[in-house]
């Protein structure tokens, strides 16, 4: 058994110990989805961009379990929470929606996964079919790093829609659910993120990265052969956390709106590189600057997904390191340890590292040498030392699958 299967065994088994405990009996089923790393493409995913995420070996699973009273009730429990969460499905329509930025009428924790089913019955509530809304029990226990920018939430969200799609008959796709989890952590949560993690924790594919076009939704699947290309992954966790419901991620986001609406344009994504000296000319400094990393990060995406199919994995160093200059400078979404965990990965022989994820914190990813793991751990590990910083969580990941039932 690889170490990644050890992991999700204890994760299944934790999920369904929780599940005893608070029900007494078995659950109907197991569900999980993955967290993801994104490869390149930061911030584009809200501007109708393009990114390249892949899911990742951490899952979160849920042990979920039809109610034998059928009172309509939900109660969700996890292996984080001290207590468990109940309310009436009935009640989730006064519950939610949560303002944007806002804080949840629930636990912040329970608001995903009862975000989840407030947003699923809400899609389904046009149907006209007749859909067995009937209450449950949901266990949850993840080893997704949190706050690391792993997308701990978007994993929350696909195993909780996974399963609830199974059990309440739903019959949505894999598409259609990422859009239920990015309902529930913008309106549930009060979180202002794009489609780019819960899609990735859907669609996630072995060897493989996900090119997503965040406007049409069209995906396609993009070997990496990181592996057979005598490299790695390696995901540097800063142990800063962050928050996407925090104020700097929703000003970065009004930034991007506010350049799109002077530059006349729908979505960023509809400016292109040579745009750009105009875009100077229109907008304030800051503002220009935000535009710029959008639109340059949108052309890198394209950029890597040529370079892999047409090099190979080898190839895409500069553009990941390109892609951490511009979120540093014009993006201004770095911190002091996510660049050290960069500078010090690149001192030490990475081909290019980046920081991953919405920023202020989180982690960041290096592309190295298989054999060279344990010597660039060291060195990052070393360089937070001498900068005292909290020591960083160091470890490789591979491209993984995404939601399933496991049992």
């Amino acid at each position: 058994m690889t170490l990644s299967e050890t992991h999700e065994t204890e994760t299944q088994d934790a999920a369904r110990t929780l599940f005893v405990e608070l029900t007494g009996r078995e659950p109907d089923g197991l569900w999980s989805a993955p967290g993801r790393v994104n490869l390149i493409g930061e911030h584009t995913d809200y501007n109708d961009g393009f990114v390249l995420p892949f899911a990742i070996p951490h899952r979160t699973v849920a042990a979920v379990g039809l109610r034998d009273d059928d009172r309509g009730r939900i109660r969700v429990a996890s292996t984080f929470a001290a207590e468990p969460v109940e309310v009436a499905l009935d009640d989730l329509d006064g519950l939610f929606p949560t303002a944007s930025g806002g804080k949840p009428a629930v636990p912040e924790w329970a608001a995903y996964p009862l975000g989840v089913a407030w947003a699923l019955r809400q899609a389904l509530a046009t149907d006209g079919a007749d859909h067995p809304f009937r209450g449950m029990d949901i266990a949850i226990a993840s080893d997704v790093p949190i706050g690391a920018g792993l997308s701990s939430s978007a994993a929350i969200e696909g195993a909780t829609a996974s399963a609830l799609n199974d059990l309440w008959a739903a019959g949505l796709d894999r598409t259609a659910l990422a859009r239920v989890g990015r309902r529930a952590e913008n309106e549930a949560v009060g979180a202002p993120t794009g489609i780019m993690d819960q899609m990735a924790s859907m669609l996630g594919e072995p060897d493989a990265a996900i090119f997503l076009d965040c406007r049409s939704l069209e995906a396609q699947l993009v070997p990496l052969g990181v592996a057979e290309a005598g490299l790695a992954i390696l995901v540097m966790d800063t142990r800063v956390e962050h928050a996407h419901s925090t104020g700097g991620y929703r000003e970065r986001r009004a930034s991007c709106e506010l350049g799109a609406e002077i530059m006349g344009v729908p979505a960023l994504r509809d400016v292109s590189v040579d745009d750009l000296p105009r875009a100077a000319e229109l907008l304030d400094d800051v503002t220009f600057r935000r535009v710029r990393h959008i639109v340059t990060e949108n052309q890198r995406v394209l950029d890597t997904v040529r370079v892999l199919r047409e090099e190979g994995a080898r190839a895409i160093g500069d553009l990941l390191v390109a892609s951490h200059v511009s979120m540093r400078d014009d993006f201004e979404i770095s911190v002091p340890e996510l660049d050290t965990a960069v500078d010090a990965a690149l001192a030490a022989g990475a081909l290019g590292a980046r920081m991953t994820g919405g920023g202020f914190g989180g982690a960041a990813i290096a592309l190295i040498e298989r054999d060279a793991v344990a010597s660039v751990s060291e060195a990052v590990t070393a360089a937070f030392a001498a900068s005292d910083f909290t020591a960083p969580v160091l470890f490789t990941v591979t491209p993984s699958a995404g939601a399933h039932r496991d049992a």
